[in-house]
């Protein structure tokens, strides 16, 4: 059986009551609560993405709800076909094969051991292809509906053995430099497109997803930070509200709170390559022998926002959404539907509290939208790294390829120490990178060391450390 699954949750039980024919999921919560790197093989939902969910082994589910003492959720187990793909949703067919009904569980945590599910995911509508045997899940089912033990065991030996694996990812990879001097090579023969700007991002480790703080996941595909998102901005606006007291938009709170390491939904991107480079080579030593990449992103022009944009607004705005209030937007709705639900209020009330004469009309698809912003050069570190952000809207994810209006292309950096060392000698390195007296200290310190002495052997009596 495959090493994978899909996990669909609906939070209307009406979705999962009876004979259950076909299933409908907005595009936004595709994937969530899946592994990065097997979301980015599937973003794309071609028809090798396609194939491979269709092979896979399903679990429908409710959200789970608590009764009294106890907590329970509808689940079936089955099979998805023929999928189809619309502007805003994905429908697919699913055959029922075995239908648990209601499964009573004692707590949440018996639920969540069931499916190895995070606090959050069994509260959300979303549909994950999780790692994991689905035949460990049906056996722990039987425990909880002992009276379908025969059914679990029959479909157990109809099984196919045969492993499934996600489509590759669609990266498109320049080349690869290991000097300075091949680094531009490589992206001038890259020929430039009117009508766009391009901006550069480092990364030490090529294996690094384009993903900002904010929506970094763990390796099973849980949040690390997402749900907790309206209270670390408040939390560090409570301490700190000084440092923010200039700041006009929440756009800009957000870039002070990125620059300071707080996890936020913006991406740094930067004008200049040289910059991305050295990111892209600046790691610690024992990492120097692994790929960096450097991410090349052809921005439309007309597409790119300043910080006082509405839509950077209605964007920014959202972290001060709750976990709870983010789950209740639908980005499915028409502007005249979506603009009359509660959430949409919520939101209004944050971006008029910044822009009092905002016309009080949000459009569902900017809302779910990444865009390129130009933000103020508040601090030293944006102006020298000549820094743009991306934002991510909600439920946003940035593919492979890019999107409509952000082509991207890579370049895979090696020799990392050599690079390091030409970039210095055209004064590109920690001290003008991060022009703060900190990261100055720190690079002066590494440039003035006095090379390590060879060991010399102990002449210490045993149990005794040798002076150094």
């Amino acid at each position: 059986m495959a090493e994978n699954f899909n996990y669909i949750s609906f939070g209307d039980w009406k979705c999962i009551e009876g004979n259950i024919d076909d299933i409908t999921m907005g595009r936004g919560r595709m994937f969530e609560y899946t592994p990065s790197d097997t979301e980015k093989r599937l973003e794309s939902l071609d028809s090798t993405a396609i194939t491979f969910l269709e092979k896979l082994p399903t679990f429908l589910c409710s959200e789970i709800k608590a009764s009294g003492d106890t907590v329970s959720m509808l689940i079936k187990y089955g099979r998805i076909s023929n999928i189809n793909l619309g502007r805003k949703e994905v429908s697919a067919a699913f055959e029922t094969m075995i239908d648990f009904g209601e499964v009573e569980f004692e707590d949440i945590e018996a639920a969540r051991t069931v499916f190895g599910a995070d606090r959050f995911q069994l509260y959300r509508t979303h549909w994950a292809v999780r790692e994991g045997d689905a035949r460990d899940i049906l056996k722990r089912l039987a425990e909880a509906k002992p009276d379908l033990a025969q059914s679990i065991t029959a479909e157990d030996a109809y099984a196919d053995d045969e492993e499934v694996q996600p489509p590759p990812r669609d990266k498109k990879i320049l080349g690869k430099a290991d000097s300075v001097e091949q680094f531009l090579k490589l992206l001038y023969s890259s020929p430039a497109k009117v009508g766009t700007e391009t901006f550069f991002r480092g990364h030490s480790d090529a294996r690094y997803e384009l993903t900002p703080s904010l929506l970094r996941k763990w390796d099973n595909g849980d949040w690390q930070f997402m749900p907790s998102e309206d209270r670390l901005c408040k939390e560090l606006l409570i301490a700190h509200h000084d440092e923010f007291h200039g700041d006009d938009y929440c756009f800009d709170r957000l870039v002070r709170m990125q620059h300071y390491g707080l996890p936020t939904r913006l991406l740094d991107i930067s004008g200049n390559p040289l910059v991305a480079l050295f990111f892209a080579c600046s790691c610690r030593p024992d990492q120097l022998g692994i790929d960096g990449e450097v991410i090349v992103f052809r921005v439309a022009s007309d597409d790119i926002k300043y910080y006082d944009s509405d839509t950077v607004s209605c964007l920014s705005n959202l972290s001060n959404l709750t976990y709870a209030q983010k789950n209740d937007i639908d980005l499915s709705l028409d502007p005249d539907a979506f603009n009359a639900t509660d959430v949409a209020g919520k939101l209004l009330h944050h971006i008029k509290s910044e822009k009092g004469f905002f016309e009080g009309r949000i459009v569902p698809d900017d809302l779910g939208s990444i865009i390129c912003v130009k933000a103020k050069r508040t601090n030293t570190r944006i102006k020298s790294q000549s820094g743009a952000f991306l934002l991510f809207g909600h439920e946003a994810a940035l593919p492979d390829a890019g999107q409509n209006g952000i082509e991207i292309s890579r370049v895979t950096i090696k020799n990392k120490a050599y690079i390091l060392n030409q970039l210095d000698r055209i004064n590109i390195n920690a001290t003008t990178v991060y022009p703060s007296i900190d990261q100055t200290a720190v690079h002066l310190r590494d440039q003035h060391q006095s090379p390590k002495p060879a060991r010399a052997a102990s002449t210490a009596a045993p149990g005794v450390l040798p002076e150094v």
